[in-house]
């Protein structure tokens, strides 16, 4: 792989600021932020009168803690428009979550909003080793997830070339990175696996191919799931990190010269980690719920959003701003099994040690009595598709699950192709229990 590191000069004077700049600056933009929230939003307004807080109440930075946290359920329950803090006619763009598990959430960009979001995804994609005239192939969708408009936004903004192919049509894709030789892939990491089986398929060597850089976002994945697509791909693998009600992607990113930890775009996002339980504040370095507060949106400010991430808070390293650590799961994803936390992260990471499995897996979830049970559904590599091969398989992963994450599990080997594959996020997990 080609070293990626930034040449001189290109950094924002920003990124390499002192810690006592960035916090004067996080000051005063947050004081701006609550105010803006609490005179125009009637959500907040009503929020923090009924918590006693004004925001002529932040002196320091640690006084956020006195204010209320955001929730997901707050925007469903303002659904559609009730948490906006300026008239709806003055946003220039809406997006919504899929609203799979109840009504979406809905967030609103104004003029300004969309230039910042541009800015700060251009600057994920320079920390990334993109620069200005790259060709960068966007396999994130388009249309209401934040994920794809979000990438092609910031690309631009970079001064990049974008192919906007959006998800889906594998073999396309395969066929369009052939053709038209872009430098940089934006995409979930479960549909590059997708995008590397189909180069598979076709008898293309993807180390062959023109990608030097795939960034790569929407979902956890682990360390081992980087080491697998770079191998496969002789290419950068980064991490950028973001959610639709903070922003979008570009809340944070590794950058290639470390890949050590996401480096939070702090001059516009807040960060805290939490006691998921008590909500109590934790110091840096801890493992808890990040929280987020925006500092500089206009059309829908966030105060306290809880994203439900775990993670810790690190201090910068090629960069002047903290880091969070990958994301290893959701505090929501997490299955307790006979008293054991278990994230599919970890599930991932071990199907990853085995030879004969391909990275494709799902978690089905049964109960039989008043026990959970947990079933692995995982595929075959095409050179260890016999049943005998993949008897060994299932029992050597399940050997690794019980022996790491400490849990008894039912492996089953699927042959290639087996197990459902997503063109965006992947669904790792499948509750059959039944309702309570």
């Amino acid at each position: 792989m080609e070293n990626l590191s930034p040449r001189a000069g290109e950094l924002e004077a920003i990124e390499t600021a002192s810690r006592d700049e960035i916090s004067a600056l996080q000051l005063e933009r947050m004081k701006w932020s609550l105010m803006h929230a609490y005179e125009n939003s009637p959500f907040y307004n009503k929020r923090f009168d009924e918590a006693g807080v004004h925001p002529s109440d932040l002196k320091t930075l640690s006084d956020l803690a006195k204010f209320p946290f955001t929730t997901k359920k707050d925007l469903r329950d303002t659904y559609p428009f009730g948490m906006f803090a300026v008239p709806r006619e003055k946003l220039v763009r809406i997006h919504a979550s899929s609203g799979t598990t109840g009504k979406p959430t809905v967030v609103g960009y104004t003029a300004r909003d969309i230039d910042t979001w541009a800015s700060l995804v251009a600057r994920s994609i320079r920390a990334s080793g993109g620069r200005a005239g790259d060709l960068v192939h966007i396999a994130y969708g388009y249309g209401l997830f934040t994920g794809g408009l979000g990438a092609h936004y910031g690309a631009e903004k970079l001064g990049c070339t974008v192919v906007p192919v959006s998800g889906g049509m594998t073999e396309r894709q395969v066929a369009l990175i052939q053709d038209f030789k872009p430098r940089i892939i934006m995409v979930t990491p479960s549909y590059m696996l997708s995008i590397l089986d189909e180069f598979r398929r076709q008898g293309l060597d993807p180390r062959e191919s023109s990608l030097a850089v795939g960034i790569f976002g929407a979902e956890p994945w682990t360390n081992a799931m980087r080491e697998e697509i770079e191998r496969a791909f002789d290419m950068h693998a980064v991490d950028i990190y973001g959610l639709s009600e903070v922003m979008g992607p570009g809340v944070a990113s590794e950058c290639v010269e470390s890949k050590d930890g996401l480096h939070i775009w702090e001059d516009h996002f807040y960060p805290e980690i939490i006691d998921p339980v008590t909500g109590a504040a934790l110091p840096d370095g801890e493992i808890g719920e990040l929280v987020f507060t925006t500092l500089t949106k206009e059309g829908l400010p966030i105060i306290r959003y809880r994203t439900r991430d775990l993670t810790r808070l690190l201090p910068g390293t090629v960069r002047s701003m903290r880091r969070m650590e990958k994301v290893t799961g959701r505090s929501d994803d997490m299955m307790i099994l006979r008293g054991v936390n278990v994230f599919p992260t970890q599930i991932e990471e071990q199907i990853l040690k085995c030879r004969g499995l391909a990275p494709h897996f799902q978690i089905e979830l049964t109960r039989s009595g008043r026990m959970d049970d947990m079933t692995v559904h995982v595929e075959c590599t095409l050179g260890a598709a016999d049943e005998t091969a993949r008897n060994v398989s299932a029992r050597e992963l399940t050997h690794h699950i019980k022996s790491v994450v400490g849990v008894s599990t039912k492996v089953i080997v699927h042959p290639p192709g087996g197990v459902a594959r997503s063109e965006g996020k992947a669904k790792r997990i499948v509750d059959n229990r039944p309702k309570e």
